[in-house]
């Protein structure tokens, strides 16, 4: 589970996209930003996430929310993941894992019954003074999108 709660301060990070091109939370202040870490590129259930955040990429647009997201692959694996799924979202690399730890997504996992670190796939929504207003941990991704536009909404009035 992660450390972070609604008010807490949302660490800050700098990292590279798909085409080594950094970006920093720092860059998004004054508005909502949308910040989800998913486990790993190309797998069936950070495909279909990524293509739900895509598909109401034009949502989050109309209110000015950027969305973004993080996980350990390498900027190169990104742009693949983009290109074979047509995806319009900014993914950003993390392969050192620091922000994944800052934000504590990076946790040790167990499937048939071996323990191993990873991504436990959550999202947040941080305001414009750079605060967490929303956290979803451990999300199911059936529905996901839909749940953090509607926070989104309630959030933005």
């Amino acid at each position: 589970m992660t450390d972070l709660d609604v008010g807490d301060v949302a660490p800050e990070f700098c990292l590279p996209d798909e085409n080594g091109a950094e970006t920093c939370l720092s860059e998004l202040k004054g508005n909502h930003a949308v910040v989800y870490f998913y486990p790993k590129d190309m797998t069936s259930g950070c495909t279909k996430e990524a293509h739900d955040f895509t598909e109401q990429l034009d949502t989050f647009n109309e209110v000015s929310v950027p969305v973004i997201g993080i996980s350990p692959d390498p900027p190169e694996r990104h742009r693949k993941f983009i290109e074979k799924n047509d995806l319009k979202i900014k993914l950003l690399s993390d392969e050192g894992h620091e922000v994944l730890e800052k934000y504590g997504v990076w946790q040790k996992k167990k499937m048939y019954g071996k323990e191993y670190w990873g991504v436990v796939r959550t999202t947040f929504i941080i305001d414009p003074e750079g605060k967490v207003a929303s956290v979803w941990p451990k999300v199911k991704v059936n529905g996901h999108v839909d749940s953090v536009m509607k926070k989104l909404r309630e959030l933005l009035g």
